[in-house]
């Protein structure tokens, strides 16, 4: 199973400001949803909160020590624990999975991603979440695209 993080950030690391994204894009949510329709993604509650829904054509795995109203919903699976969710995924065989944040999930995920998949935007925004550093020793950056007011990298981490 590959395991894709998959992230937008500022020009100065900045991936959220109470609760919310520090901007609007919509082609960024057209790629996100392109990038990983048919998959499983991985979020912390709040940033299934701050979603606002379940995302459609995907399963929806939320981490959450507490148990909320909508772990009973269809495409939605709440685990307590990051290594259960993983776990369960591996018995799944799920041909990916994408880490889609916050910044504690972006944290743990870059211990056992495969792939960093990275919408940067050239602005600098206020914020209190973070993208975690990239290592140049453990990623190797295989890609980039530019696109309609954003730059997408793709990183592989190196064997």
């Amino acid at each position: 199973m590959e395991k894709i993080i998959i992230a937008a950030v500022s020009a100065n690391g900045v991936i959220g400001q109470d609760g919310k994204l520090p901007w609007k894009s919509k082609f960024d949510l057209q790629h996100f949803r392109k990038t990983t329709i048919g998959f499983p993604v991985i979020m912390g509650r709040k940033t299934f909160e701050s979603i606002g829904k379940i995302l459609d054509s995907r399963l929806n795995i939320v981490l959450s020590k507490k148990i909320f109203l909508d772990s009973k919903k269809e495409n939605l699976l709440v685990f307590k624990s990051f290594k259960n969710a993983i776990e369960f995924c591996n018995t799944k065989n799920f041909e990916k999975v994408f880490f889609i944040g916050g910044e504690r999930i972006f944290d743990r995920a870059m211990k056992i991603a495969d792939r960093i998949i990275l919408t940067k935007f050239n602005l600098i925004v206020q914020g209190d979440k973070f993208f975690p550093e990239i290592n140049d020793k453990i990623w190797k950056l295989e890609d980039k695209k530019k696109l309609k007011g954003f730059m997408v990298l793709y990183y592989t981490r190196k064997k």
